[in-house]
């Protein structure tokens, strides 16, 4: 009996050191982001670890960064957390971490996947539903043209704007839910558009070449030239943020405990 207790404690632990082997190890010294997958130059990493050193000063919420290319046969989800938990990001007192992970699409052989953990403390602020729209609307559609950079970027911008209060998730929901004049706003640009030009075109007689198709051209620009981006104006969405030479003081001990959502592509 007692071979049989010590055979099965061995294999108890067997799995938990394999399973322990599978998630990347804590990077040391600390780094929030870790491009273990190569998807992102030098330059684009250093941005952001610089941009997410400054959100932590700032607030003391941590997101991480992680890029793998195999997921060693965990669903995302099972990964982040387990990221989470083993890398213990955030903070202690306020479980304020969050993951941001990325696995790439690897030709068409499998599909790229994308989550984002959300520590406890975080939760209410950022729900499960937002953190989806997240993935859809400011990652995935960045990745299928793989700018891995620019997609992790304004995911993270608006994740640190939601966790520091700047948006709340409702706003975020509405700015980005879908409108009845998006299907129709394209033929509408394009009568317009139609007008003007036919306008100037039967005013070249009397009028000339006097500067009607510069006017024509400022106002489809003005039309067409505006921003849809969501957290251009906020204080961690752009700008420096220094070299990121100082230190990072390392995780706190965050826990997580399933909140968050992801996509494939």
């Amino acid at each position: 009996m007692k071979k049989v207790l010590l055979s099965l404690l061995a294999v108890i632990l067997l799995a938990a050191y394999t399973s322990a082997q599978d998630i990347p190890a804590r990077p040391n010294p600390p780094k929030l982001v870790n491009d273990l997958a190569g998807v992102m130059s030098a330059s684009q990493v250093q941005y952001l670890e610089s941009k997410l050193r400054h959100f932590h000063d700032t607030t003391s919420n941590q997101i991480v960064v992680l890029t793998v290319n195999s997921l060693n046969g965990y669903d995302k989800a099972d990964f982040a957390y387990r990221v989470g938990e083993q890398w213990h990001v955030g903070q202690k007192k306020f479980d304020n971490g969050m993951v941001l992970l990325v696995k790439p699409k690897h030709g068409n052989r499998d599909h790229g996947q994308a989550y984002i953990a959300v520590g406890y403390g975080l939760e209410p602020v950022i729900p499960d539903a937002i953190a989806r729209r997240i993935v859809d609307n400011e990652m995935i559609p960045y990745f299928k043209n793989n700018n891995y950079f620019k997609g992790i970027d304004k995911a993270t911008t608006i994740l640190m704007e939601m966790a520091a209060g700047e948006i709340s998730a409702k706003g975020y929901n509405k700015a980005t839910e879908g409108s009845p004049w998006t299907a129709v706003l394209p033929f509408v640009i394009f009568i317009i558009i139609f007008l003007l030009i036919r306008g100037s075109n039967a005013k070249r007689y009397s009028m000339g070449h006097s500067g009607t198709s510069f006017w024509t051209a400022m106002m489809l620009g003005s039309m067409l030239g505006g921003s849809s981006g969501f957290g251009g104006g906020s204080s961690f969405g752009g700008g420096s943020f220094g070299g990121g030479g100082g230190g990072f003081s390392g995780f706190g001990g965050g826990s997580f405990g399933g909140g968050g959502a992801g996509g494939s592509w």
